[in-house]
């Protein structure tokens, strides 16, 4: 085995049983000795020196490439072992730091999300097939943490919940324009049309999630109330009552901050709410996973409270209420990469076994960083004055038990057209 690959294991894996067997077949064994043993084999001296000089980008590749075989376990368990003996900081060499410092000090240059740039980038991730992600999503299309009220709650039913936690936080009411900035398939929109009465427009820069959010107001019988638009956010001048924005910060790029919060406070009105919900980090500012960076979120960042909060000062908004979701986008991604393995065949007849391998560590990593390492989700509500909302967060219970009612109420109503029509068509 590579010398140095080998020295930065025994240096990192304390607990645990990781076997590696090198390219020249030699296995060899790291940690205590305890729990079930995990075992990979690097294909290539190749492989093992790049793996040495740059993990975080080539251990990544190598596993995508074929270059790695996990014999015993699959990926996650690989990369629970190494998260769980690394928490939020793998060892690092002398020329691993001078790698992070590089990508530190050049963030904002990959992280330039000019009007072109950003609809190339989010076009490369989300325009991806529409079966692809009906593989292992829900079945409203939801690609953000869910939200579960109960630890066993089926992946649907905290999809649900999310959306009705977020609708709670906005205070809609009937008639409210409302933006939806970064509308993904429209299920938010949708809901708060149908749920809520509001008048929804929701903007996005995938021509995939463009087409099926329409088409799916339209099956709703809701196109007065909601419409969705191929545009950036930038673009838009006119103001609204309510502006909700779920898993789309982290393409702004940290160079945007300011632009971002100036522009939603200009679209905002005065007695508005604006509900931001974002992956986030715990631990204070960084830089893109060079993997992440390179194959699946070009132009991507996931920010730090600390990066974001001064940019909301400045634009002239209040934080009225901030929540962080923990371990809720761990058990999201926990079900996602089960459904997607579940159908690992199907995702490969419609790509190939490169991407799924690709796909595959993606979703494991993200699901580790999110237990093991420094990400979270944060829900900060703004506005304009501090009496937009209620002086106490009761409110939120309050409104999500109401439309859980509505819910209820809508679905027994529609179950008895179906009966109905059923019958009339025998």
């Amino acid at each position: 085995m590579n010398a140095i690959l080998k020295a930065a294991l025994s240096r990192m894996v304390h607990t645990g049983t990781l076997i590696i067997t090198d390219s020249s077949g030699k296995p060899r064994t790291f940690g205590d000795g305890t729990g079930e043993p995990i075992h990979f084999r690097i294909n290539s001296a190749a492989a093992e020196r790049k793996i040495a000089f740059d993990p975080s980008l080539h251990f990544a590749e190598a596993y995508m490439n074929g270059e790695i075989d996990v014999l015993d376990g699959d990926i996650y368990d690989v990369l629970k072992i190494i998260f769980e003996n690394t928490g939020a900081t793998v060892a690092k060499e002398p020329w691993m730091l001078a790698i992070e410092g590089i990508r530190r000090a050049t963030r904002r240059l990959h992280q330039m999300n000019t009007l072109t740039r950003a609809s190339s980038n989010v076009q490369r991730h989300y325009d991806l097939s529409e079966d692809l992600y009906r593989l292992f999503l829900d079945t409203d299309m939801q690609y953000s943490c869910a939200y579960f009220e109960r630890p066993d709650a089926a992946l649907e039913e905290a999809q649900m919940a999310k959306k009705r936690h977020i609708a709670a936080k906005l205070l809609v009411e009937k008639g409210h324009k409302t933006l939806d900035i970064g509308c993904g398939w429209g299920g938010l929109g949708i809901y708060l049309a149908k749920h809520l009465e509001a008048d929804v427009t929701g903007v996005t820069l995938s021509q995939e999630q463009h087409g099926i959010a329409n088409k799916r107001a339209f099956e709703e019988g809701l196109t007065a109330q909601a419409r969705f638009d191929l545009r950036d956010y930038r673009t838009l001048e006119e103001s609204f009552d309510r502006i909700v924005s779920v898993g789309m910060f982290e393409h702004v790029g940290i160079g945007h901050f300011p632009e971002y919060f100036q522009h939603t406070a200009r679209l905002l009105k005065k007695d508005g709410v604006f509900l931001l919900h974002s992956i986030g980090r715990s631990d204070g500012p960084s830089y893109t996973n060079a993997f992440i960076q390179k194959y699946i979120f070009p132009g991507g960042y996931i920010p730090a409270l600390s990066e974001v909060i001064p940019h909301i000062e400045k634009a002239g908004l209040v934080i009225t209420d901030i929540e962080i979701l923990r371990l809720h986008y761990a058990d999201t991604l926990r079900i996602w990469r089960e459904r997607f393995m579940a159908n690992r065949e199907k995702a490969k007849a419609i790509y190939d076994e490169r991407f799924c391998r690709m796909w595959e560590f993606y979703l494991a990593a993200s699901e580790a960083a999110f237990r093991w390492q420094n990400l979270v989700v944060f829900q900060i509500q703004l506005a304009h004055r501090q009496e937009a909302v209620p002086l106490t967060r009761n409110y939120i219970e309050k409104e999500e038990k109401r439309l859980k009612r509505l819910e209820c109420e809508r679905s027994s109503a529609n179950s008895q057209v179906n009966r109905k029509e059923s019958i009339a068509g025998r």
